[in-house]
């Protein structure tokens, strides 16, 4: 067996946006940090988050429209609100969308219905099905080795 805490340091090597996935309750928008996150498809237009069955998400993702908010590098609050590290609450920008709630301003969007979920140990692997998707200009907030950094957008990458 090998040592969990040792193994996430190894794949903390692997350096990450951030995301925070956002999906509706009865009781409003709710939300969570991951950073395992990637594209899977053009065609259909697929892609994968993976939710830790501990937490709330993993019981709604599976039947209910989520959003993949990818953060800014000015949104490093937001990403310790929805892990659960803030030292102080932060006011949550929440837009409506036409399938999901999601994050003013976030770097990319992309509204989702569910499209398939697999076992993934102690994780669920959710594909969602992306059905809106927005993106602006901006630089990227990482993560790299437990450490937020920012990774600064080309200029030949800018929109318009």
């Amino acid at each position: 067996m090998f040592d969990t805490r040792d193994l996430r340091y190894a794949f903390g090597r692997f350096a990450t946006g951030i995301t925070v996935v956002t999906y509706r309750t009865d009781d409003g928008p709710r939300g969570f940090t991951a950073n395992s996150f990637t594209s899977v498809s053009l065609d259909p237009p697929l892609l994968l988050i993976s939710v830790d069955r501990k937490i709330q998400a993993a019981r709604y993702l599976p039947e209910t429209p989520f959003a993949v908010n990818i953060l800014k590098a000015e949104q490093k609050a937001l990403s310790d609100q929805f892990a659960g590290r803030a030292r102080e609450p932060v006011a949550v920008p929440w837009t409506e969308g036409a399938w999901a709630p999601h994050l003013s301003e976030a770097l990319a969007v992309f509204e989702c219905t569910p499209w398939q979920t697999y076992d993934g140990g102690d994780h669920l692997l959710v594909v969602g099905e992306i059905r809106r998707y927005a993106y602006g200009d901006g630089d990227a907030l990482t993560y790299f080795c437990g450490r937020y950094g920012t990774l600064p957008q080309p200029e030949e990458a800018r929109k318009g």
